[in-house]
């Protein structure tokens, strides 16, 4: 009788996980209902509800029927999901696409968010820094070394008339 270690314990314990796992994703891939599901929710309807087209469900909708039985025809012909999407375009145009393409134009619509964000995120680094180093300037007051001696002098007895106990003057 082998003795199992503790290595081989944890091996055939990532192994059972990993396939557990594959079998998770797996289950309900090839079920056409759970694929009818995925793309309803990635097609919009196009009777102008803005919702949609599988949770369509305004009374008496003249289109999500319709759509929803050529999305039923073109899962069971077989066709991928690529081909469903275009033909989907070009009978209704691009706007019943769920989310725009990631090719030509449309791929700006995925990189303006981001590029925005890091536009105002560089902007309000930059207007901080220049708010603290005005601070500092002001904190330093004048450049003492570059007043004429009876400028120094009148600023002198300044501070000395407006010092309260070196509170700051406060």
């Amino acid at each position: 009788m082998r003795r199992s270690t503790p290595l081989t314990f944890w091996i055939r314990a990532v192994e059972a996980a990993a396939l557990a796992v594959a079998v998770c994703f797996s289950m309900g891939a090839t079920d056409a209902s759970s694929r009818f599901n995925d793309l309803g929710h990635r097609l919009m309807c196009t009777c102008g509800c803005a919702q949609l087209l599988g949770e369509c469900n305004h009374v008496g909708c003249p289109e999500s029927g319709r759509e929803r039985e050529e999305l039923k025809t073109a899962i069971a012909a077989g066709k991928s999901d690529k081909e469903i999407f275009d033909w989907f375009a070009a009978k209704y145009g691009a706007t019943v696409l769920a989310a725009p393409t990631t090719q030509g134009f449309d791929l700006v619509a995925w990189i303006a968010p981001f590029a925005v964000f890091g536009a105002a995120l560089v902007g309000t680094v930059l207007l901080v820094r220049r708010w603290s180093a005005g601070k500092a300037q002001a904190a330093a007051g004048p450049g003492v070394a570059s007043m004429d001696p009876a400028e120094r002098a009148r600023l002198e007895k300044i501070r000395r008339e407006t010092d309260s106990g070196g509170d700051g003057g406060y």
